[in-house]
């Protein structure tokens, strides 16, 4: 189970420290766990399981999907997603910009000479 349970903190790119934060538990207890020096609790299973974005059947026997695929191809498809979401935002603000400095032009016009 150490195996799996450092393997899906790593596809989250967070430190056992952070996950130990997470958890409530010392930073000790998750690296005995990814050590298989011990094992977590039944609770503490279910709440690791959520965490890391995986079920408790493949923490526990390894059976069923890996994190790594799903997590992957989550995580890009949101990046992607906010990426495009930021180029609309920069080509809407292009496009104001230019505006305002028409307008800036026209209104110095309407001033005259100073």
């Amino acid at each position: 189970m150490g195996g799996r349970i450092s393997r899906a903190r790593e596809d989250m790119h967070i430190t056992s420290s952070q996950l130990a934060r997470r958890l409530g538990v010392k930073s000790n207890t998750v690296r005995d766990w990814e050590n298989d020096r011990a094992e977590p609790r039944a609770n503490r299973v279910v709440m690791l399981a959520g965490v890391l974005g995986v079920s408790p059947t493949w923490l526990l026997t390894g059976f069923g999907d890996a994190p790594a695929a799903t997590n992957v191809t989550m995580q890009l498809s949101g990046l992607i997603d906010q990426l495009s979401s930021l180029r609309d935002t920069h080509a809407k603000m292009g496009r104001t910009i230019k505006i305002l400095e028409l307008e800036a032009e026209r209104l110095s016009g309407a001033l005259g000479p100073q």
